[in-house]
């Protein structure tokens, strides 16, 4: 039985986690190159399966086939395939990202797509002048820890999707960043928001409105453990004033010249219910951030996942035609 939210130190998986990194963005940026663009850049992270991470269908609007790629992190390889049913796969372990991304170019190559990568590199790591193709240091890959990750993806997807059903606004799909390693859930405000036309065209496309956005990511060199977040942009002023829950257990940390709510994976360690207190954590940032921003929580609540005012919590509808009704014969009492 897997544990639920249990611990996950990125110090005993840093290398693995180094090279898995990198073979996402490989990945990643193939699915930028081969899908239509969607506002906030939606169309580009990848998505959690029962198996690992897909980048969902893509290709024909640039001319290639139809294809997809998948992470198998239970079985640990990298399945290529093509909508005529063609499937090329091959192994993830003992394997450099110069390895990868020559065998993933080949296995496109394969089932007949080619894509052009504009800038092969690394995006924001260490490493970012040095081209994919010549990266044979990174080659670190512990099957268990993957699928450890792999399955705390898992869990922190359902737990943000079950955090997505109390918001009727506008929200972005629960999705796994591979530039940046994290999985995350955005709200979106009424507001517009002009960055600025110095500010780069990524950083503009995603922040054209105003967000509050909640996440987890896998730890980095500024914050070295796995940790629940949540920011506010614009960050309105006094956030930080604002109380988290759990008490004691969540706080405000200064990164970027702004604040982010962080609870770490590591303070659930003694709680009894730690899926109940991510949730928490996620409902009293997006409290503090919606006050501040002087969003009406009341208009944009959709308690349980409906918004219809009439149907109550408990009811569930029987099928896809709603409710179903009692049969004309039916004796009220008599089961």
């Amino acid at each position: 039985m897997v544990e639920t939210l249990a611990e996950l130190p990125l110090s005993s998986w840093a290398d693995t986690k180094e090279t898995v990194h990198r073979y996402l963005q490989v990945v990643g940026k193939i699915r930028l190159a081969a899908s239509p663009r969607r506002n906030h850049w939606w169309n580009v992270p990848f998505h959690v399966t029962g198996r690992g991470l897909t980048t969902r269908p893509m290709g024909q609007v640039d001319g290639n086939p139809i294809f997809a790629i998948d992470f198998d992190f239970v079985g640990h390889e990298l399945v290529v395939c093509a909508l005529d049913g063609e499937r090329i796969t091959f192994p993830l372990p003992n394997r450099s990202v110069a390895s990868f991304y020559q065998r993933t170019m080949d296995a496109l190559a394969d089932i007949g797509v080619k894509v052009h990568i504009q800038h092969p590199h690394p995006f924001d790591l260490p490493d970012s002048r040095r081209a994919f193709e010549d990266d044979t240091e990174h080659a670190a890959y512990d099957p268990a820890k993957v699928t450890r990750y792999w399955q705390t993806l898992s869990q922190v997807n359902l737990l943000l999707e079950e955090f997505a059903a109390g918001f009727r606004g506008k929200v972005s799909p629960v999705h796994h960043f591979w530039h940046t390693f994290d999985i995350a859930h955005t709200r979106f405000g009424e507001r517009i928001v002009d960055e600025g036309r110095d500010i780069d065209p990524v950083t503009r496309e995603a922040y054209s409105q105003e967000v509050i956005s909640f996440g987890f990511w896998f730890g980095d060199d500024q914050i070295p453990e796995p940790a629940f977040y949540s920011y506010t942009a614009p960050e309105p002023a006094g956030l930080a004033d604002e109380p988290l829950r759990p008490d004691g257990l969540a706080s405000w940390q200064t990164r970027h010249g702004s604040h982010l709510a962080v609870l770490p994976l590591a303070a659930l360690r003694d709680c009894q219910d730690r899926r109940a207190a991510a949730l928490e954590f996620y409902e009293s940032a997006y409290q503090a951030g919606a006050r501040r921003a002087g969003w009406d929580v009341e208009r944009l609540a959709s308690p349980h996942g409906i918004t219809d005012p009439v149907l109550h919590p408990l009811d569930q509808p029987h099928d896809r035609l709603g409710p179903r009704p009692t049969p004309p014969h039916a004796v009220p009492g008599a089961d």
